[in-house]
């Protein structure tokens, strides 16, 4: 009887605790098929009545191109808090198991089915004879669509392998590529362009995918003063990656959509409007962050800030899906 007790009494400990991780898993699949339409079901009502035409299955490109933003956010993320967590005085040994290995899974995936649209010149593939493998390596999009395809590849076997930390490295080169993807040669100033979306990309890849890690942590840590310290780093250094963001984001729209225009455009153009409605959303990401913040230094417990910070999450994971919409819509018109 007195062995059964224990295990009972174990077994009701962790019922609670494994209903919850049900709970988070399903919230987490629901919320993930609610962001998927937002580029399935945003060309739509981005088009409505602009006179622009999108490129065929614009939706599907926007949706692999949100899979390829966040499966670049997730890794990234991690490595900028568990660099964070590794300078908090007296901070416990213990970190939560890493989402690197799925999410540069995911990134591959995605990579590769972009790099099929590219190879069949920019249009959807209906079978395999009109993928065009090697036609990839005879244009710029294309060796770039294999750097990235290339890239996720052997983020997957660093972040496998005993040395994590190397995935850096080939992460580093995928947001090169897609900074230069996103401005060709033909474009007024490409590199100049490639420069702020490269910078603007990776401030957003850390902190969007460093936030869930660093409430994954304080989680791990619960009742240990390191977890505070820990997202009190993370938030000094999401202000700063606030700030570039926002500067580099405005350089971007003023360059594609000029002042004199920009007012105009950002209503009656599908890319205007998704830009606007990305706006809103980090406006909201900002005052659920600076809520986050505000509850840290008044409370003794820092979970206290957990649950604004949950909701920045699921803000910023929306960011997410409407900047993969954002770059698949057609380019407004740079009026002069």
């Amino acid at each position: 009887m007195s062995a059964t007790r224990p295990a009972a009494e174990a077994a009701g400990e962790g019922g609670p605790d494994r209903r919850s991780g049900t709970g988070r898993a399903v919230a987490l699949l629901v919320l993930t098929a609610l962001g998927a339409l937002i580029p399935l079901l945003g060309p739509a009502a981005a088009l409505h009545g602009t006179g622009e035409a999108a490129a065929p299955g614009v939706g599907g490109i926007g949706l692999l191109r949100a899979v390829l933003f966040a499966a670049l956010s997730v890794p990234l993320g991690e490595l900028f808090v568990r660099g964070l967590a590794g300078r908090v005085p007296g901070a416990p040994a213990g970190r939560p198991r890493s989402w690197a290995p799925p999410a540069t899974g995911a990134g591959f995936v995605a990579a590769l089915a972009l790099a099929s649209v590219v190879s069949a010149g920019d249009l959807i593939p209906h079978g395999l004879g009109q993928i065009d493998v090697g036609g990839l390596y005879g244009s710029r999009d294309g060796k770039l669509a294999l750097l990235e395809v290339n890239g996720f590849l052997l983020a997957g076997f660093c972040a496998l392998s005993r040395r994590p930390a190397a995935q850096a490295w080939p992460l580093a080169a995928v947001v090169v590529a897609e900074a230069l993807r996103a401005h060709p040669a033909t474009e007024h100033g490409p590199l100049t362009g490639a420069a702020l979306t490269l910078v603007h990309l990776t401030c957003a890849a850390l902190w969007t995918g460093g936030l869930p890690y660093a409430l994954r942590t304080l989680g791990q840590w619960r009742g240990d003063p390191a977890g505070a310290a820990l997202l009190g780093r993370y938030a000094r250094v999401a202000l700063v990656l606030l700030a570039v963001i926002t500067a580099t984001g405005v350089c971007s729209s003023l360059r594609r959509m000029p002042a004199a225009t920009i007012l105009d455009q950002l209503t009656t153009t599908a890319y205007g409007r998704t830009l606007l409605a990305k706006v809103v959303l980090v406006a909201v990401v900002a005052v659920l962050a600076l809520w986050a913040r505000i509850r840290l230094r008044r409370a003794p417990d820092p979970l206290a800030a957990s649950a604004p910070a949950r909701g920045e999450v699921i803000a910023l994971g929306a960011v997410v899906a409407v900047s993969g919409l954002l770059t698949a819509l057609p380019l407004p018109i740079r009026w002069t």
